[in-house]
């Protein structure tokens, strides 16, 4: 059968365009190969369609491939930019910009290319309405709500006017208007500050009404009128430099702050206008202030990326939760388990929300079974409510009276591998490749029924049901791999993100069928299970041991799992596993055809899994148990690459026993070798960057000493202090400690630090 082809719409114009970006990758990779032919549309920031060739799919963030490196000049090597900076596109070749990354194609092209397009943009021209619009012009189906729920679901003013309305419980709320807030006189602002501080309090949040991802919320305890105007101008993305702080400041102090500024998260972003004057570049804009603030006093710095409305809001002491909502297969909207934030801070800002580490996931919230079905409802009832089709993040607070205050309904939700989105839809047993499958198939439905002109949707739907139905009836050809992931190193969170995606790549293939393994500590030796999606795609690998080891279904989880037994029977296949299960190794040879090596660290870098495999006839990946034995140790690898006439730093180790006996003579010793500090001091058998240390003296290199050779795991918050760790950052307890020489530019022109990846392949029978 011909596959279904894929538009996927990633990128964008907006502050969240990385998110969009990363968010696009993951359903390029999700996208099931049996019946899906993905085709990565980037959207630029001048909402250009640009087929992208799959190689950049795959860079980090968008500034590390567009624009390309040959449209910057050597000058600017020190600002990574987006493509907006060049300038105004008639100023360059931008076609011939666009040719070096892919090729660039009209609504026309797209519109016969395409059989759907999956919207996983963010911000303007992705939630607001505009591209929705577009495709419904032009008779292309697209994922999400349409075009009315989508301009609501942007406007955070108008969604709080109407939720207001229909009784839902919401936060008092000032709006001001960038025209208002721009013309105010200062006594008009002092004015406004004092009318906030009575209708909203002493702690009010402030927030853009079309931003998403936190993107230039402040959240203000016992406020003062600086600090107030302070934060209603980073909201409406408007910056104060005067000439006192700014010719302060050194040449590398101005690169910095000029970094900031192009910070399209948190800063300004670029082109911005001073004095009616339209700037495009950080090394411009630098240039042009310390003209101008050589013969001003002051300048006001506004980007082209604004705000017309800020929302001051009143704060809501509570938990935190978020909720997916989705269309269920007898059209009623059914809200999976709500998922509790917990926090580092006080803000679920763009980091935490996007870093890993910087806050938890807990699914279901842990309150009563009634505030968790209160949860639900209340969720279930804004969706249908505001029109949402699909599927919706709905965002909200419940405090310890029980009432739920639904704070940030959104039409589309974060698509990376650990989002909202893909966590809780595992607890009804979908992976990520099937929940896209349900989105695609349930979104041509859903325009079924809200286009007045239907242009084959119908169709489409049959397409998509035939190959689904094919799919569940073939008996599955695929090979059976199974995924070890997991562990007890400083590495085995690393290990669990490794494994997800591996296990992801595969399960959308058409050649492989993975099977998630996690191996868990066991005395000496180690366990083996095999778990469910909903415990591959937790937080990190204690999450997951935890969640072995006191397994249980939560009853609510339970009675959703039954409201959603038609989705379930409709994308589940023969793969699904509903608990986790402890599986020996003999088990394992008897499943799978072959076992692929996420571990990191200790036993799966060490030799000991590998011998294991090797001993029960399972092939894997990566080298054999003789050479991973012998590379988990730093020293003795540097030094048979010496042996063999490598180039390496000299290295020294120092064993805790040598330093206990003498701590002096110990330092003295590596010093005569290395030839004195800075040095970088590392665990000789951890990889990851795990405690890795530049020491520039010997009383660093003390306090690291400290806290490696210490005898208790649990550390005094003074060490912890001592060892600057960050908030929740683990510290290994060690008896070597490897210090290497610093490897530096030293008098070249030029240093750089490189990663290389090496692969084998076979050659006959040669590999």
């Amino acid at each position: 059968m011909k596959k279904i082809k894929v538009g996927i719409f990633f990128g964008g114009p907006s502050r969240e365009r990385e998110i969009s970006f990363a968010g696009g990758r993951t359903v390029y990779d999700n996208l099931n190969k049996d019946i899906f032919e993905a085709i990565p549309i980037f959207v630029d920031s001048h909402q250009t369609l640009i087929e992208l060739d799959w190689e950049y799919i795959y860079k980090g963030t968008i500034r590390d491939f567009y624009p390309p490196a040959a449209y910057q000049s050597a000058g600017d090597s020190n600002y990574q930019i987006y493509v907006e900076s060049l300038g105004p596109v008639d100023s360059y070749d931008y076609d011939a910009l666009i040719s070096l990354i892919g090729q660039r194609r009209s609504w026309d092209e797209v519109q016969t290319q395409i059989d759907i397009a999956f919207l996983a943009l963010h911000g303007s021209f992705g939630e607001d309405g505009q591209i929705q619009s577009i495709c419904d012009a032009r008779g292309i189906p697209y994922t999400g709500s349409g075009v009315l729920p989508c301009v609501i679901g942007m406007d955070k003013y108008t969604q709080k006017n109407l939720m207001e309305a229909a009784d839902f419980h919401c936060p008092e709320i000032l709006a001001i208007t960038r025209e208002e807030w721009i013309n105010s006189t200062d006594v008009e602002i002092e004015q406004l500050f004092t009318r906030s501080k009575e209708v909203i309090g002493s702690t009010m949040v402030i927030r853009p009404s079309n931003q998403g991802s936190s993107i230039g919320v402040s959240i203000l305890k016992a406020v003062d009128l600086q600090t107030f105007r302070d934060s209603i101008d980073a909201a409406f993305f408007i910056g104060h430099l005067s000439s006192q702080v700014w010719n302060a400041y050194s040449n590398e102090e101005k690169h910095n702050w000029a970094v900031e500024v192009s910070d399209i998260r948190g800063g300004i972003g670029f082109p911005v206008e001073i004095v009616e004057e339209t700037i495009y570049h950080p090394q411009a804009l630098v240039r042009y202030l310390d003209k101008h603030l050589s013969n001003n006093d002051s300048c006001v710095i506004e980007g082209h990326m604004t705000e017309q409305r800020v929302i001051v809001e009143s704060f809501i002491d509570g938990r935190e939760f978020s909720c997916i909502v989705l269309r269920n297969e007898d059209q009623n909207a059914v809200a999976l388990p709500p998922t509790e934030i917990v926090k580092s801070g006080e803000i679920y800002d763009y980091r935490s929300k996007y870093l890993p580490g910087l806050s938890r996931k807990i699914t279901p919230i842990a309150v009563s079974d009634d505030h968790l079905q209160a949860i639900r409802s209340e969720c279930e009832r804004l969706y249908d409510y505001l029109g949402f089709h699909t599927y919706a993040r709905i965002d909200g607070f419940i405090n310890t009276d029980g009432k739920i205050f639904l704070n940030d309904p959104n039409t589309t939700s974060g698509m990376l591998p650990s989002s909202f989105f893909f966590h809780q839809a595992a607890e009804i047993g979908l992976n990520p490749s099937q929940f896209l499958s349900f989105i695609i198939r349930c979104s041509v439905q859903e325009r079924l029924k809200d286009q007045l002109y239907l242009r084959g949707y119908k169709q489409l739907l049959e397409r998509i049901d035939d190959s689904l139905e094919k799919l569940q009836k073939e008996e599955s050809q695929k090979k059976k791999v199974a995924v070890i992931m997991g562990g007890y190193s400083f590495e085995r969170h690393i290990s669990m993100e490794s494994g997800r995606n591996i296990y992801e790549k595969l399960a959308s293939s058409d050649g492989y069928e993975p099977v998630p393994i996690f191996l868990m500590k066991d005395g000496d030796s180690h366990k083996l299970y095999k778990i469910p999606v909903k415990m591959l795609l937790k937080d990190n690998a204690d999450d997951v041991r935890d969640k072995i080891l006191g397994y249980s279904v939560h009853p609510v989880i339970q009675q959703i799992q039954g409201e959603c037994k038609a989705i379930m029977d409709r994308y589940l296949d023969a793969s699904y596993i509903s608990e986790p299960s402890e599986i020996s190794y003999t088990q394992l040879a008897e499943e799978v055809n072959l076992a692929f090596i996420a571990l990191h660290g200790r036993p799966g870098e060490d030799g000991t899994v590998q011998a294991k495999l090797k001993a029960h006839g399972i092939p894997h990946n990566g080298s054999p148990a003789e050479s991973a034995a012998r590379t988990i140790d730093k020293y003795e690898t540097l030094q048979i690459l010496k042996s063999n006439g490598f180039t390496v730093a000299d290295q020294f180790v120092i064993s805790k026993e040598n330093y206990e006996r003498d701590a002096d003579q110990a330092i003295t010793n590596m010093n005569e070798l290395i030839g004195g500090f800075p040095i970088i001091a590392k665990p000789v058998d951890d990889g990851c960057s795990s405690a890795v240390r530049k020491i520039k003296s010997s009383d660093e290199l003390k306090v690291y000493l400290k806290g490696l050779f210490r005898a208790e795991w649990d550390m005094s918050p003074e060490l912890r202090s001592e060892l600057d760790l960050n908030y929740n950052e683990e510290f290994p307890m060690k008896p070597e400690v490897l210090c290497e020489q610093l490897i530096d530019s030293s008098d070249a022109d030029h240093f750089l630090e490189i990663t290389g990846g090496m692969l084998t392949h076979m050659d006959g029978e040669q590999v």
